[in-house]
């Protein structure tokens, strides 16, 4: 009789383990952050009115290495000065093409760089 009461095991209860996920699952739900930190306006070039053209246009031309406005080579630190002085009146079109393999982080230093330009709307053209 010894031999099979040694044999015979307890049954594992999960209730504990059922308690401790759900321990788990309502820290990380508390502890997450479910914010955006940043967010940049961003619009597809193209469909613009007539009404919009009155403003000057820039053109950038952004690649993996090499920032250019309106054909002359510049870099991200001066760029807001460079803007300013192609901008003829108070507000300024500002068309982003890509060249080349651009990665996100790039265009991001690019595209928050240009938002803080008063007066400059800002359009990426579609890479494809």
């Amino acid at each position: 009789m010894l031999a099979k009461a040694r044999l015979r095991r307890r049954r594992l209860s999960l209730t504990s383990l059922i308690d401790v996920i759900f321990l788990l699952l309502l820290f990380f739900m508390l502890s997450s952050t479910f914010s955006r930190f940043a967010e940049i306006e961003l619009s597809a070039a193209g469909g613009r009115s007539v009404s919009e053209t009155d403003a000057a246009m820039i053109f950038l031309r952004l690649g993996p290495e090499t920032l250019g406005v309106n054909g002359r080579p510049t870099d991200l630190p001066t760029l807001s000065e460079t803007i300013q002085s192609y901008m003829e009146t108070e507000t300024a079109q500002a068309l982003v093409s890509l060249s080349g393999p651009v990665d996100a982080q790039r265009l991001t230093d690019l595209l928050v760089a240009l938002n803080g330009i008063n007066g400059l709307d800002v359009a990426v053209m579609d890479p494809s």
